[in-house]
């Protein structure tokens, strides 16, 4: 029998008809799919369900302690399976942070054609997300594993935070600035890679922004004028800012030329490179947007670009929002900006400056 790993190897992300958090199902279908759900308000010692679409559950244990917990995995965004790994693990971490907690520990979720890619490329998958457990200082204490058509991988994160330091998607208040920590494009430059349309410095950017920790969440969960966060995944800025905007009962006014961009991605707008999901997002909530002059072409794809392992968006005190940014900054998120404001309203986003 010939070796497997003597043939060439497939391209991951040719092995999966989605990749990163563009996999994730739409908003609007995922919403038919939930209505009727076993409502938990039921449960008091549970801070955080599912009825706010929050980025993590959490559980109350004593007046100092609760559990945060979340699971996160998707198909290959990248086509190198040490970068795969360690975008995956540090996206499932992400929701861990958005809720103000510190992870402890985690477990792998791994799904394999394992008679298509060779066991080395498998090995360093899961390597790279032991690289990110190891830097965020938790261990991957075990998991599950199937022969699957598609290659698939991502963490169960568990983590710990105080109640009081608890912080929601759905607690904004009118006035609050609008901070988000990483800039946006991760999905076009996706789409550009899968042709090989992005240089070694594209990638390097996009790497750079998918594998850094938002681990700042709990230092800024610390503070009293910090009143909700979220992290920006597959339903782009904009359907994450609505959630805020729903669970908040506010609407947010969104400035797009203040929204910070990875360098290569508004050319690549340009030059036709565009996810799925990018269409199904704005077709799933569009109707909530308004914009004034009305959204171009570019700005409602990257605004709706799914992000994998995205920044973190921030609503606090307007007093505060310099000393928040510079907070942010100096834990190494040198694009962090404000780039709006909730307010009183029904929850909408409405757009200038595209």
């Amino acid at each position: 029998m010939a070796d497997s790993t003597a043939t060439e190897a497939p391209r991951l992300t040719a092995l999966s008809h989605g990749g990163g958090c563009g996999c994730k199902i739409s908003p609007a279908v995922l919403s038919e799919l939930l209505q009727g759900h076993v409502s938990t308000r039921a449960y008091a010692d549970l801070l955080v369900g599912a009825e706010t679409g929050d980025d993590a559950a959490v559980f109350r244990l004593n007046e100092d302690q609760a559990v945060v917990a979340t699971t996160d995995f998707f198909m290959p965004i990248v086509d190198d399976p040490f970068d795969f790994g360690r975008i995956a693990a540090t996206n499932a971490l992400s929701d861990i942070y958005a809720m103000g907690g510190t992870p402890i520990m985690a477990l792998a979720i791994v799904g394999m054609p394992v008679n298509v890619l060779a066991h080395e490329t498998i090995r360093r998958i899961l390597k790279g997300g032991e690289s990110v457990c190891t830097q965020a200082g938790i261990p991957v204490a075990g998991g599950h594993s199937i022969d699957s058509v598609e290659p698939i991988y991502g963490l169960v994160a568990i983590g710990i935070v105080r109640p009081a330091d608890v912080r929601r998607n759905s607690t904004a208040r009118a006035g609050d600035a609008l901070i988000l920590t990483k800039p946006i494009g991760v999905g076009v430059l996706s789409a550009a890679l899968k042709k090989n349309a992005i240089d070694s410095a594209g990638y390097q950017a996009m790497i750079a922004s998918t594998t850094q920790l938002n681990d700042v969440g709990p230092r800024l969960a610390a503070r009293d004028d910090v009143h909700a966060i979220t992290d920006v995944t597959g339903f782009g800025l904009l359907g994450h800012l609505l959630e805020m905007c729903r669970g908040s009962g506010l609407a947010a006014e969104l400035r797009a030329s203040d929204v910070p961009l990875i360098g290569e991605a508004p050319a690549l707008v340009e030059a036709g490179f565009v996810t799925g999901a990018s269409a199904r997002n704005w077709a799933s909530y569009g109707h909530e947007v308004a914009a004034d002059p009305p959204l171009a072409a570019s700005a409602r794809i990257l605004l709706t670009d799914p992000q994998t392992s995205g920044g973190l968006l921030i609503a606090c005190d307007e007093n505060a929002a310099g000393a928040i940014i510079a907070l942010c900054r100096s834990a190494g998120f040198d694009r962090a900006a404000r780039i709006g404001r909730m307010v009183r309203g029904a929850p909408q986003v409405v757009v200038s400056g595209s």
